[in-house]
Formats: structure tokens, C-alpha cells, sequence
């Protein structure tokens, strides 16, 4: 049985006729091939409860996992507003699961997933969304014991009120964690990479408490910035500073690598909301991208998922890619994806989204979660043996 895949994307005022309007076009792409996975990008802005029940009116009871997104990518380039449906169909099976405590503990939610999988003697990879503005995504990570391919992304929405959402099955909500359990004839390549450089400028950690990085070299965070891009620090409060740090993250000296930390804003008081905790008393560097090294970025990205398919084809790309790349490539919407399509070809199927983290395995290892990145995630069919 030859893995198929079709993507469906549609606009619509409400979330329901646009989500109806997505999954048309995807079914009718499936020709009559059943569908064993559905894949959703949705724009935060509708309500997942309607987007739902316009996709499940004609889907029925495919396994279907979800996240809300500033904006939804396919092959054409970027939708905003809009809902995104993938549709997989192939010699493989898949079961979701709704796990809403993830804000409260990423542990808790990591023990239930790898409880999960232990019901199951087969191999098996996980795909999962979680919300990006709730949760220790790291403390998640630190839960995945198994060693099975992990890979997944942070849901984004509303930057200002943190309004965001995933979906599975049939339930949908903010604070959890959705999980893809896929069995079977399938591979997953995944590659990952960014397009952020250090530009010379140290700081040194010196305040941090849970999510909210306070001072660096002993000032609040907005006055540092304040200091090297010359707006005042009480600009920093407020939009658009407030959510264009993003593209400024900074490089946490983590060994050898700088593991790159974004904010999601800035903060009244002038500190950092970030979604990872970073220690005190280490050194950061101030990192800035650039459209030509994020181009490249993608297509390293890209590469890397493919050699990892090895012989196998591929049949469709999921792309998640961090909301810092949105900003900076405004002004060229949707070039990370005609960078994925330089080393992909146009013929694959891609879906995708903006999100604030991703998450991946490598080689059986811990999870690793990453900020300011680009993941390309291609599936293909086994071969059989």
C-alpha cells in the first residue's frame, strides 16, 4: 500500500465553513484512498470547537490532532487566517490522545505518554502539540525515557493575551498536550535548523525566576535592549517592541553550542516572558537573523530530513516553524517554504504552521526543545521486508 498524502487549505469568517472548506479539498486529493491521520493548522482566531466540527462533519472519526497557529503554510506559501487540513493515508495506524494537564506538569504529561506507549510491544514514533505559552516544555522532555522518535511543536496565537489551543479527536482546549501514536509501515525524517548568528554582544545573566528572565549585567532585560537599539526602555511594554524581541533571542552558552532562547514579549516591569527557564549567573549572546541565513537554514533543515528517510520517498512534509521567522520575513511571506522546495521539489505535499518551540529526538536520545528554529518533519513508507 503506497503512503498518499493530500492538503487541503481554506478561508472563512467563521471556523467551521473553514474548516469544512479545508477538509474538501484534502479529501478530494485522497482520490479513494482512506484517510488514517488527519493534521490541522488552524488560525488562533477561530474558535477549535467550530473548526472542528466543520472538519469532523465530513472526516467522521479519522485519529486527528491539531494546534492553533499565527498563520498556516502549504506548497502555495502562506495563509493567514486560515485552516490548514493534512491528510495521510498508508499501510500504517494511528491513535491520539487529549492530555489537558500539560500546563500544570510536563512530568506528569510526559509519564502518561510514555504509559501509553508501554501498552504497545511494536515500534512506534509519537507526534504530538502542546501549548506554547503554558508548560516546561523541557520538563516534558526530561519525561521521554523510551527512546522512541519524538517530534512536535508549540501551539501559538494571541501574543498578548496567550490565547492558543490544541485539538485531538474531539476534544479541543488550552493547557494540554496532543499526542499522534503512528504503528507501522511509515518513516519519519526530521531535520531542524536556524537562521540567528551572534553578533558580538555578551550579557550575563544576573535575575530569572520560572519563565521571566529579569535583569541582565544587573538592568531590566527592556533596558538592555533599550541600550542597543536606541528606543526607550518603556517602549519595550508595548507593541510592536514588545513582541519584536522575538527576533532578537539570545544564545545560552550550553557547552560547545548556544542554545537559543527566545521571548514571547516583554513584560511591564521591562522582563523577558519566555517559555524555557534559564539559569542565573551564565552568559548569553544576542543573536540576529537574517532572510538569507534562515533561507539557508531551511534548506539544511530540509536535507537533513531527507537523509534520514534514506531510500524511501517522500510522501508529505510537515513544517513547523518558529513565529520569529513570520516577523522577519515579512516582507517575503512564505520564502522558508520555496527554500524547503529547493531541496524538496514541488511535488510533495507540505502543512505546517507557526509555532513557539519544536521538539525532537534524535538517535533515541532526550528530546531536545528549540527556539527560533525551522523543523521540516518528511514521512515516507518503509520499505517491507
Amino acid at each position: 500500500m503506497t503512503m498518499i498524502s493530500s492538503v487541503g487549505s481554506a478561508q472563512a469568517l467563521d471556523g467551521r465553513e473553514a474548516g469544512l472548506q479545508a477538509a474538501h479539498h484534502a479529501l478530494n486529493g485522497m482520490g479513494a484512498n482512506t484517510p488514517k491521520l488527519a493534521m490541522v493548522i488552524s488560525s488562533h482566531q477561530y474558535q477549535a470547537r467550530d473548526v472542528f466540527n466543520g472538519i469532523s462533519s465530513l472526516l467522521g472519526d479519522v485519529p486527528l490532532i491539531g494546534l492553533s497557529s499565527l498563520a498556516g503554510l502549504t506548497q502555495e506559501g502562506l495563509h493567514p487566517h486560515s485552516v490548514v487540513v493534512a491528510l495521510l493515508s498508508g499501510d500504517f495506524n494511528a491513535d491520539t490522545m487529549w492530555l489537558p494537564g500539560y500546563a500544570q506538569s510536563g512530568r506528569e504529561t510526559a509519564a502518561k505518554v510514555e504509559q501509553h506507549a508501554a501498552a504497545r510491544v511494536e515500534q512506534q514514533s509519537l507526534l504530538f502539540f502542546a501549548d506554547g505559552f503554558n508548560g516546561d516544555a523541557e520538563q516534558f522532555c526530561g519525561g521521554i525515557t523510551s527512546g522512541m522518535t519524538t517530534v512536535g511543536g508549540l501551539s501559538s496565537g494571541d501574543l498578548h493575551t496567550g490565547n492558543n489551543y490544541q485539538m485531538a479527536g474531539s476534544q479541543s482546549g488550552t493547557g494540554g498536550l496532543v499526542a499522534a501514536f503512528l504503528r507501522g509501515n511509515l518513516k519519519i525524517g526530521i531535520g531542524y535548523d536556524h537562521g540567528w548568528d551572534a553578533v558580538g554582544r555578551q550579557f550575563r545573566i544576573t535575575r530569572s525566576r520560572g519563565f521571566w528572565l529579569r535583569t541582565l549585567d544587573g538592568r531590566p532585560a527592556s533596558e538592555t535592549y533599550a541600550g542597543l537599539f536606541g528606543y526607550p526602555a518603556r517602549d519595550w511594554a508595548f507593541p510592536p517592541l514588545n513582541y519584536l524581541a522575538r527576533l532578537y533571542p539570545l544564545g545560552i552558552e550550553q557547552g560547545e553550542e548556544l542554545t537559543v532562547r527566545a521571548p514571547i514579549r516583554v513584560e511591564a516591569d521591562g522582563s523577558f516572558r519566555m517559555n524555557a527557564t534559564i539559569r542565573e549567573g551564565i552568559d548569553a549572546y544576542l543573536l540576529v537573523g537574517s532572510r538569507a541565513a534562515c533561507e539557508r537554514a531551511a534548506r539544511q533543515a530540509t536535507q537533513q530530513a531527507l537523509l534520514q528517510l534514506g531510500d524511501v520517498k517522500p510522501a508529505f512534509a510537515l513544517v513547523l516553524v518558529d513565529i520569529g521567522w513570520q516577523m522577519l520575513l515579512k516582507a517575503q511571506p512564505g520564502a522558508e517554504i520555496n527554500a524547503i522546495q529547493d531541496i524538496l521539489g514541488t511535488k510533495v505535499p507540505i502543512a505546517g504552521g507557526y509555532t513557539l518551540g519544536q521538539i525532537a529526538s534524535a538517535d533515541s536520545s532526550t528530546p531536545k526543545f528549540l527556539n527560533q528554529h525551522i523543523m521540516v518533519i518528511v514521512f515516507g513508507e518503509e520499505n517491507s521486508q
